[in-house]
Order: C-alpha cells, then sequence, then structure tokens
C-alpha cells in the first residue's frame, strides 16, 4: 500500500513540475520561424484563456491547427518588418490607436474586476429572491382543429373513455400537442382564460375558439413559479453588474473631467443624447 501512495506522489510531482511542462514540444518550443521560437507554453497560455474553446475541443487537438495559426502570424510579421511597413505614419497612426483602445479595456475591465464579485453576484442574486413575484403556471396539452364540429366529436370520445394522445395524434392540425408550462401572457387570451378556469387533469368541456382554430385543453399541472436557482441566472447577474459597473464608472471620471464640445460653426455645444 505504502508503495502506491509513493508511485501516486511521483506522477503528481511530474505532473506538477515546470521541467515537464517545459518538455512538450521540442523541448518547450511548438515552432521556430527564421529563429524566431513560438512557444507550447504561449499556445496553452491561450487555449486556457478561452473556457468556451475549452468546453468544446481538447487542447491536442487544438494545438495542430494552434502552430499553424501562430507559424503565419509569425511568417506576415516577418514579412511586415522586411518591408517596414512599422516605420510607415500608417501604422504608427494605427499603433496608436490600438494602444488608445487596449488601454481604455484593460482600465474598464479593472473596474469592472472590483465590483463584479462573488460576493456582489450572492447579494444582487439575495435581493432578486426576496422581490421575486409568483406566477401561475400551468401545463397542458390541447388538440387543434379547424372545425367546432370536429372539436365537439373529439370531446364527446374522450367522454366515452378514449385517450387523449391518440385523439391528438389522430386528429390534431398541430402535431407538438404537449405545451409544456405557460403562463398568463405567453398564449392568446382565449385559450389562457379557458385553461386558468379548469382543474388539473380535466379537459376542456367545450371547444376553445381561438386565431388558430378549436382547441381542446388538457391541463395537466398548476403550479406557481419559484425563483431561478443562482447557477441558472448567474450570466444575467454578471451582465448586469457589468452595465452598472461601467456606468459607474464613466460618472465618476465625469465628475472630475473638463470638457469643452463645439459644433461645426465653433459654438459651444452640449452633449449628445447617446441612445
Amino acid at each position: 500500500m505504502q508503495k502506491k501512495y509513493l508511485a501516486l506522489a511521483a506522477v503528481s510531482v511530474m505532473l506538477l513540475n515546470p521541467l515537464n511542462a517545459a518538455a512538450e514540444g521540442k523541448n518547450g518550443v511548438a515552432a521556430v520561424v527564421n529563429g524566431q521560437k513560438i512557444t507550447v507554453a504561449e499556445i496553452r497560455e491561450a487555449y486556457n484563456a478561452n473556457p468556451d474553446l475549452k468546453k468544446k475541443v481538447p487542447f491536442d487537438e487544438f494545438y495542430p491547427k494552434a502552430v499553424e495559426v501562430y507559424v503565419n502570424g509569425a511568417v506576415l510579421y516577418q514579412a511586415a518588418q522586411k518591408d517596414k511597413v512599422t516605420s510607415t505614419a500608417e501604422y504608427k497612426q494605427q499603433l496608436k490607436l490600438a494602444q488608445e483602445e487596449l488601454a481604455r479595456k484593460i482600465y474598464l475591465e479593472k473596474k469592472v474586476e472590483k465590483k463584479v464579485t462573488p460576493k456582489a453576484i450572492e447579494e444582487f442574486y439575495k435581493g432578486y429572491k426576496a422581490n421575486f413575484k409568483p406566477e401561475k403556471e400551468i401545463k397542458a396539452s390541447h388538440i387543434l382543429v379547424k372545425d367546432e364540429a370536429t372539436a365537439k366529436e373529439i370531446i364527446a370520445k374522450l367522454k366515452k373513455g378514449e385517450k387523449f394522445n391518440t385523439l391528438a395524434d389522430k386528429y390534431s392540425l398541430d402535431k407538438q400537442a404537449e405545451l409544456g408550462y405557460f403562463n398568463k401572457g405567453v398564449m392568446v387570451p382565449e385559450f389562457w382564460d379557458a385553461a386558468n378556469a379548469m382543474k388539473k387533469g380535466t379537459y376542456s368541456q367545450k371547444p376553445v375558439k381561438t386565431q388558430f382554430g378549436y382547441h381542446i385543453i388538457k391541463v395537466e399541472d398548476i403550479r406557481d413559479t419559484k425563483p431561478l436557482p443562482l447557477k441558472k441566472v448567474e450570466p444575467q447577474i454578471k451582465a448586469r453588474l457589468t452595465q452598472n459597473a461601467i456606468a459607474e464608472t464613466f460618472e465618476q471620471i465625469n465628475k472630475n473631467t473638463k470638457v469643452e464640445r463645439y459644433d461645426l460653426n465653433g459654438k459651444a455645444m452640449k452633449a449628445a443624447e447617446l441612445k
């Protein structure tokens, strides 16, 4: 047993050892382009920075394609340097714009990171749960037909004991008889009013007319909505907190910023409203 634990410990050390990671590729090198090294580490770093990609593609599959992308990038950059592109006015202008944009991006990301914390997410979620107002939800199936006479015929068959699903397969224009759960506002008013007046396990005793035709409704379940679990709403919470953080950042920096605006004629101008 002791040997088993020693073997496991040895494997763990090998996996965590930086020298082991450096052994990937050729001594840690993925490619060399005219002497310029592209390392496995930088490719792996790019891979790890993309959670969505990691979920879909394993690194071993991503790696060969990434090597080609990095090689092509290096080849193109070297060609641009050889052609003295980096000395042109156009390059310098675009570089300045890119630097400014990157600075703005990193600045906002840092501000957002400070505000969109696990604690802030939890507090927002608590507020969501505290203010949540339950709504009635109905789970139903239906049979849709063109005319009232056919609808009445189906209701008569149901009263004689024929199965709802069997009749739906035979008669319904809507081949998806099961509608799942819905609340007020999802269905047309006539359909909702009829279903809302019914009890669980019952079907409509007379046809329900809507713009789509005539329905026979079967109510399968009735319940109140509940707050969604944190995992379900966390992306929306993060998005809301991010918007708030950005708005607060702009409000704060604008307080200490003097701005003068002029129209095309050189006259003082107020800030335009952004929509």
